[in-house]
């Protein structure tokens, strides 16, 4: 096998749960092939470089090989290479989030209810 669809081999190499998920994500545009955005019935080879958006991450790796089936993290970490400059952007990203986390990334159910607005006015001090 000397290619594959890319939302296969998104899946295979564990960057999306699903394949749907990773159907969606190229369609968004969140992977980008070479800089360029891509269908999800674009093919991948070994040696594509790849942009990919996951949240807040940004991974860039090299294809390293091909798999249909999707195995354990050791044997997805094995399909592809990340940049040294990836990784550590990466990595300052989430010291940083470590730091000072956004405060929007705690709002879970979206708008405050009344009680919720009647609790922090009372923390507020304006009853």
């Amino acid at each position: 096998m000397d290619s594959m669809r890319i939302d296969k081999w998104l899946w295979a190499a564990r960057f999306f749960k699903t394949r749907s998920i990773a159907q969606d994500e190229v369609s968004l545009g969140r992977v980008l092939l070479a800089g360029a955005r891509i269908k999800p019935s674009r093919d991948v080879r070994v040696g594509d470089r790849l942009e990919i958006h996951r949240g807040p991450e940004v991974f860039v790796v090299y294809v390293e090989g091909l798999s249909n089936q999707r195995g354990p993290a050791s044997q997805a970490q094995a399909l592809y290479r990340e940049t040294e400059e990836s990784r550590l952007a990466r990595e300052k990203m989430k010291a940083q989030r470590e730091i000072a986390a956004e405060p929007a990334s705690f709002i879970k159910r979206g708008r405050p209810t009344k009680k919720d607005g009647r609790l922090l006015r009372r923390w507020q001090g304006d009853f």
